[in-house]
């Protein structure tokens, strides 16, 4: 074949894979998945949880500390007179939790002794149960904070000497990745990798099936080359939508500019690319492949290092996350997009995808070549004539 024709064939293959996809944009429905999934995290925080308080002390120091509690952008607080409400509403959900301010409250702080402050709390839920027992702490930590300066000023403790004694050292953290307390922004970063890996993955099988399906069998490489190059553009223009323009709408801090994102992506649907030729080789099956994603989505999206820390997993498991090209992908466009590394910091990342794309490639080659090897030799093998 020569350049020609070989160019002829893949700009065919090319052209008419990216016309039925424009056609027939069934990979829109991954911008309507987004919508529904990401739009529960549009306030990018929780805000206002419901939490009863019942004041068994009424004193200064429990109202205070209502106070305090009413203040925190999490906590919305609701009086109680009684126990027995209180837990009746956190069984059906109306609450998070119930706080009470425990009898003698303010003598004892004033007295210096341990208090307790008991706080029932609605544990299904971690994310709010978290939040809200940090704001119980920083309040009553507050509320100490006032009598302790009120007693040294008492004592002739000039405010500045007040401040050095109650804080001796001053942290000051600087937001870098993802500022602020915010479940989604650590969230959805990996969950937009995710969508576009799994997505890609049963695109490509796909168009990999139809073209093995054809009248001539196999295709030739350069037909092959176009159809899977076909996706390359609408999921690069997917991942403009995805990791700019979203996260634009929704008010997520951003970094990189559209040129960076793209070649940061670039390397990541090659090796998807390459991970999709190795899972055809393998199955050969749409309904294997198609049910083998299905079940496998959801494992990669919790060891990929999204939810839960890489240096936290076994060595094992670890292994087996950094086979996936979400892992880096992650990695990556996070490093970029949210904590501002300048593009070389991501080298090693991007290094990784490429040897991921031609690790997958090969082995799916090497896999179709021995399937078709021995098919080949069955088919010629002479059969034995019944005796």
């Amino acid at each position: 074949m020569t350049r020609r024709e070989w160019f002829k064939t893949w700009w065919g293959t090319f052209s008419k894979v990216l016309t039925g996809l424009l056609d027939k944009p069934m990979w829109m429905m991954l911008l309507l998945s987004l919508c529904v999934m990401s739009l529960v995290y549009a306030n990018r925080t929780v805000w206002d949880l419901p939490v009863a308080v019942i004041d068994q002390d009424h004193s200064t120091a429990s109202r205070m500390l209502t106070r305090q509690l009413d203040a925190t952008s999490k906590v919305e607080t609701h009086h109680y007179e009684n126990l027995a409400d209180a837990e009746r509403d956190l069984a059906l959900r109306k609450l998070f939790a119930v706080i009470i301010m425990p009898v003698d409250l303010e003598k004892k702080i004033l007295a210096g002794e341990n208090i307790v402050i008991p706080v029932y709390g609605d544990a299904t839920n971690r994310l709010a149960n978290g939040q809200i027992q940090q704001d119980v702490l920083a309040a009553y930590q507050a509320l100490l904070t006032q009598y302790n300066t009120d007693l040294l000023h008492s004592n002739g403790f000039s405010e500045r000497q007040a401040s050095v004694v109650l804080s001796p050292i001053i942290g000051q953290s600087l937001d870098v990745f993802n500022p602020g307390i915010s479940f989604a922004a650590i969230i959805f970063p990996g969950l937009l990798v995710m969508l576009l890996q799994h997505s890609l993955l049963i695109a490509s099988v796909r168009v990999s099936i139809v073209l093995n399906s054809g009248p001539s069998g196999k295709p030739a490489i350069p037909a092959f080359l176009g159809g899977i190059s076909a996706l390359i553009p609408v999921w690069l223009f997917l991942s403009i939508v995805l990791f700019v323009l979203w996260p634009w709408i929704l008010g997520y801090r951003q970094t990189a500019s559209i040129p960076e994102i793209l070649l940061l992506t670039f390397p990541f649907l090659l090796a998807v690319l390459g991970l999709g030729k190795l899972v055809t080789e393998c199955l050969r099956s749409v309904e294997l492949i198609y049910l083998t994603l299905a079940f496998v989505t959801t494992p990669v999206f919790y060891i990929s290092g999204t939810i839960w820390p890489l240096q936290a997993m076994p060595a094992w498991v670890r292994a087996i996350s950094s086979m996936l090209p979400s892992t880096w992908a992650t990695k990556a466009i996070a490093g970029v997009n949210q904590m501002g590394l300048p593009f070389k910091d991501v080298g090693g990342d991007i290094l990784m995808l490429l040897l991921l794309c031609a690790f997958y490639t090969f082995i799916g080659i090497a896999v179709g070549m021995l399937r078709d090897g021995v098919r080949l030799r069955a088919m010629f093998r002479p059969r034995r004539k019944g005796v």
